[in-house]
């Protein structure tokens, strides 16, 4: 598990921008970045600071992922037939924690990855309790009877600000969602600019 405990309106005031689209981030307040100097006049970043920032920002929108996880998962994007940047949206997009967090189980990912670990989750029937699993094609992943009616996941399912994206088939009635394809990074409903070709980049280089 994470020892990063930097709070996820760290991750937007560091970034400059509402990265979950959350309508309580501060930087739908104030636009400059964190601390005494956050008001100071940006320098234009170098290509190195624009691949690093566009690693960060996706990496930041996973959750407690730390850099040798997010590099594991890349390492893994690069060995895959294919584009290299889209591979590593989809290798994202299949775990376990960002499923529950597509499916409106949870409100954040942050909770998506609490939610899984406190045995709240079932896939095909098995109770999974780690975040990272990876889900295949045609799982059905499911909220454990005990949990379903929990408050904050009946609040979760009624969120306005987001919507389930279609490559996830989701019965709020029953709790159940059915991964039904891998998707393609113009498939996921960012709610910012997601750049992986600038982390392929970035990786190329260092």
């Amino acid at each position: 598990m994470s020892k990063r405990q930097s709070s996820k309106h760290k991750i937007d005031r560091r970034m400059g921008e509402n990265i979950w689209g959350r309508p309580k981030s501060p930087v739908n307040r104030r636009e400059y970045g964190p601390g005494q100097h956050g008001q100071r006049r940006k320098g234009k970043l170098s290509d190195f600071g624009i691949q690093l920032r566009a690693k960060q920002k996706l990496k930041g929108y996973y959750g407690d992922m730390t850099e040798k996880q997010f590099r594991r998962i890349y390492a893994e994007a690069e060995r895959v037939k294919g584009d290299t940047g889209e591979n590593l949206i989809g290798l994202l997009e299949r775990r376990l924690d960002a499923v529950v967090y597509r499916a409106k189980f949870v409100p954040t990912v942050f909770a998506a990855r609490q939610f899984v670990n406190h045995k709240h989750v079932r896939v095909n029937g098995k109770v999974v309790n780690i975040p990272s699993y990876r889900v295949k094609e045609g799982d059905v992943i499911e909220v454990r009877d005990r949990s379903k009616q929990l408050a904050s996941v009946l609040e979760a399912t009624q969120l306005v600000e987001r919507d389930v994206p279609d490559y996830i088939d989701a019965d709020h009635n029953k709790m159940t969602a059915t991964f039904v394809r891998t998707p393609s990074l113009g498939d996921v409903p960012y709610a910012v600019v997601m750049e992986p070709n600038l982390v392929v980049e970035f990786y190329a280089k260092n």
